[in-house]
């Protein structure tokens, strides 16, 4: 009983909170005694910090900072409490109806869990049912088309697009056979971008690129590695010996722009080296 009534104190706080931060929205953005910057922003001009919250939910995880999560999802939940503000403004629908929307999804994608009947499931086959759920529900949003690839956003990061679409693709067996295949494939499309920069051709330097990207992509994953993860680490070991190597210059009172390219890549070994010590 004790415990029953805890819980029900903790939903009522939650509840709270929830109200006082769609008010909180709400005095942000009314026209008269509102911020001046928040109540002139729109969906366009608010889109680019929500995708910018979510890198820095994810960078937060990468850096295993748990309290600087606790703060980026908070800036996150508002994204979508802003969002929620100005649909609501144009009579477009509101924070409650977005919060039914994923919950109903939720349970319809869970039958396992929430089903009548429940079930066991091994996780390929919860992951096969997942997306064949996800096809019949974005199916019976698109209306206009019934192309394939129709329902992966054209606003994602392109690395993350391409993975997508790929993996869209792979669904209908249009797919490389074998890891080899795309090896093969990879090297076909640098030859092809060395020919294209002999010809001192931009355009084709620009798409052959974009084509070696995307087998990069396609090699990703065939071997299972997220590709946008996978340079974001590449990045980050990037700036962390470059720094090291500004460290190292700062002892003997050098900066980086001191040291000229021989000397930067002999720097650079030497950070590649005791970093694999």
């Amino acid at each position: 009983m004790h415990s029953s009534q805890e819980q029900t104190k903790k939903s009522l706080n939650l509840n709270n909170l929830i109200t006082d931060l769609l008010k909180i929205m709400k005095q942000l953005r009314d026209k008269d005694t509102g911020c001046p910057w928040d109540k002139i922003q729109t969906f366009e001009t608010i889109s680019k910090y929500t995708i910018e919250e979510a890198y820095e939910v994810a960078e937060a995880i990468s850096n295993s900072d748990w309290e600087n999560l606790k703060e980026e999802l908070g800036d996150l939940l508002l994204q979508v409490v802003y969002h929620s503000q100005i649909a609501e403004e144009l009579n477009l629908f509101n924070f409650n109806e977005v919060v039914e929307i994923i919950s109903n999804k939720m349970i319809s994608r869970h039958p396992h869990v929430f089903g009548a009947n429940k079930f066991e499931r091994s996780l390929p086959q919860q992951i096969i049912e997942w997306e064949l759920l996800k096809d019949i529900e974005n199916k019976e949003k698109s209306n206009d088309s019934n192309y394939l690839l129709d329902n992966v956003p054209k606003s994602l990061p392109a690395l993350i697009r391409a993975n997508k679409l790929q993996k869209k693709a792979a669904k209908v067996k249009f797919d490389w056979g074998k890891t080899r295949d795309v090896l093969d494939k990879l090297n076909e499309e640098s030859k092809e971008l060395l020919d294209a920069i002999d010809n001192s051709n931009q355009v084709e330097v620009e798409e052959e690129i974009g084509d070696l990207f995307f087998t990069m992509v396609n090699l990703a994953r065939k071997l299972d590695i997220d590709p946008e993860q996978a340079l974001m680490r590449t990045n980050d070991k990037f700036q962390k010996r470059l720094n090291g190597i500004e460290d190292e210059l700062s002892k003997t009172g050098r900066s980086i722009y001191d040291v000229d390219s021989d000397d930067l890549e002999l720097l650079w070994l030497k950070q590649k080296d005791s970093a694999s010590t």
